[in-house]
This record gives C-alpha cells, sequence and structure tokens, in this order.
C-alpha cells in the first residue's frame, strides 16, 4: 500500500506559527483545491463495539481554533464541539463498522474502510477535493490526499473530525448499553477496563465483542480458525 501518494506536496509549517492548525487547509486552498476535508475514526482498541470514521469539511470563516485532538476533550467539550461544528456550515460524513466486519477485515482495514465510507458519505453534500488522513496510511480512494501521524493536533479538520467520530461512538455505546447493561458500556465505551474484563469473566462475550481480539477470542474453542488473530492496532 502506498502509504503517502502525495509525497510531491509540500507542506512546511512557518516556524512563527507551529500551531496554526489551518495550515495544510490553507496552503492546499492556495494550491487549487477546494473542499479539504479531515478524516480520523474512533474505536480501534475496544473489545466490544464498532469502529466509527467521519469526514469533516470545514467552512473557511469557521472558529478552526476550537477544534482540538477529541482524546484531549473532556465528555463535556466534546459534546459542546460536536454541536459546534454540525452548526458552523460544515459537511460531514459518519460511517460505522462493527464487530463482525473488523473481525473479517482486520482493525487496520477495516478502520480504513470507515474513514473511505465517511468519505464517500459527504457526496451527497459536496466532492471533497483533498483529503487530510490522520495516521500513516491514506484510505483506498481515488482522490488526493496525504496521511499525517498526529494528525488532530496538526490540522483542525482532522481534529474535528475526531470529535465528529468519538461522540458518535460513545452515543452508540450508550444505547447498546441498553441492551447489554452487564459490561457496562456506559462507562467503559467497549475498551479493556478492569470491570469489562470482569464481567466478560462471569458473563461472556455477546455479539457486539470482536472475537478476534485478545480478551475475547479466549472464549470461543474454535479461536484458532477463521479471520487472523489481531495482533497489533496498525
Amino acid at each position: 500500500m502506498n502509504r503517502n501518494p502525495c509525497a510531491s506536496f509540500s507542506f512546511v509549517v512557518p516556524a512563527d506559527r507551529p500551531k496554526d492548525t489551518f495550515h495544510y487547509e490553507r496552503a492546499l486552498a492556495r494550491q487549487g483545491y477546494s473542499n479539504i476535508a479531515g478524516l480520523d475514526e474512533a474505536g480501534r482498541g475496544p473489545l466490544a463495539g464498532p469502529v466509527v470514521a467521519a469526514c469533516v469539511i470545514l467552512p473557511p470563516d469557521c472558529d478552526y481554533r476550537r477544534f482540538r485532538d477529541s482524546k484531549k476533550l473532556t465528555a463535556g467539550q466534546r459534546q459542546e464541539l460536536f454541536t459546534y461544528v454540525h452548526g458552523c456550515g460544515a459537511h460531514i460524513g459518519v460511517s460505522v463498522v462493527e464487530a463482525a466486519e473488523i473481525d473479517t477485515r482486520n482493525i487496520l482495514q477495516a478502520s480504513l474502510q470507515a474513514m473511505k465510507r465517511a468519505a464517500e458519505a459527504c457526496l451527497g453534500h459536496v466532492l471533497p477535493g483533498f483529503l487530510l488522513v490522520d495516521g500513516r496510511f491514506t484510505v483506498p480512494l481515488s482522490l488526493p490526499q496525504i496521511a499525517l501521524v498526529k494528525g488532530e493536533s496538526k490540522s483542525a479538520s482532522i481534529a474535528a473530525a475526531s470529535i465528529v467520530a468519538k461522540e458518535t461512538r460513545d452515543r452508540l455505546m450508550e444505547e447498546y448499553h441498553q441492551r447489554f447493561p452487564v459490561y457496562n458500556f456506559r462507562r467503559n465505551k467497549g475498551y479493556p477496563t478492569r470491570e469489562h474484563r470482569q464481567a466478560l469473566a462471569e458473563h461472556g462475550p455477546c455479539e457486539l465483542h470482536r472475537r478476534t481480539f485478545r480478551g475475547v477470542r479466549e472464549f470461543f474453542s474454535n479461536s484458532s480458525a477463521g479471520p487472523p488473530r489481531q495482533k497489533r492496532l496498525w
């Protein structure tokens, strides 16, 4: 897989503006690109639930400085920014890839597929002209794009996508809590907390659990067959 098909593009953040998280978007606009989208996902590490991706095209006049890496925000701040991004004129696409598909594809391919579908979901509003993708890999789409490691701290568009993806996934896990309250998905969101592992030991996995993940696959006698086991997130 080509990790950076747009390696010929040059993006140098000026030394006097190290915190300018709209630099990439402006640089691309000066090169003639429009509808520059940020892509990110949430939910690579949990033992249960989907991976959720979001694609966000921010309007040039939005208050981009408000957007930061969703992992560095409180739940209240994420909810506030989730509301703001939906009301500021941004174009948004969201995709959900459930546990069964994660087990079939593996978490890396499922995450890339989720981001691809999120970008495609924007097509009903506007065609993205360029993709800024969080991580080391680009997505399987024939659109100009570049992968940015720790992109949430470098691009406001990616940070906005991370907030939409994280908040969407958290809300889904709260809904799943109503169906499977013994795991307390409302609090742990499917991540391998001590409480979640204890619930697995007492009740076994449910249909939302990722059968190829360590901590879950041990509950299935035929775990040596079928899809490859998950060894790493990337």
